[in-house]
């Protein structure tokens, strides 16, 4: 049975990164977008990963331009607006597709192992949020409305658990 540890993926500045680093972390996994509607949301993550990364807690920001070209950057312009407009400091991953032929191994397990509204598997907008439990199982999926404040409580229950 796969978890999340078994996926790697490329870090924005080129590195190959394996999931299995974030073991015993609770990790929330977030397709980010610099030119949409809900990137004011990069704030409430980035508030939430410097609360909680000391108590084993991280953020994955992919970037997908997948959704009305919301993302058309390059990787230097993705990381110099995440630093310069909401100082960033939890990880970012190379732009990746996350629906389709295309999408990410991880995405297309994220997707799989919870689906959305009336069980679609489709990411539906830029901003939708996994989160993963300590053990790398996908617990919940949180569409693009939902504020980063109000996953807060689900995260501390993980945190919490053994």
């Amino acid at each position: 049975m796969q978890t999340f540890y078994d996926f790697n993926a490329t870090s924005i500045i080129g590195e190959s990164i394996s999931m299995s680093k974030y073991k015993n972390n609770v990790v929330l996994v977030v397709n980010t977008a610099s030119k949409c509607g809900f990137t004011p949301q990069y704030k409430g993550l980035e508030e939430l990963y410097k609360k909680y990364k000391d108590n084993n807690f991280t953020i994955l920001g992919f970037p997908c331009n997948q959704f009305s070209e919301q993302e058309p950057g390059s990787h230097d312009e993705i990381q110099t607006f995440c630093s310069t407009n909401y100082d960033i400091t939890f990880p970012l991953f190379e732009k990746i597709e996350v629906n389709g032929d295309n999408a990410h191994p991880l995405y297309k397990f994220l997707k799989s192992e919870v689906t959305g509204i009336m069980w679609t598997e489709g990411i539906k907008w830029n901003f939708t949020k996994f989160l993963v439990n300590k053990k790398g199982k996908v617990i919940k999926r949180y569409g693009s409305s939902t504020k980063p404040k109000e996953i807060e409580s689900d995260i501390l229950r993980l945190l919490e658990e053994k």
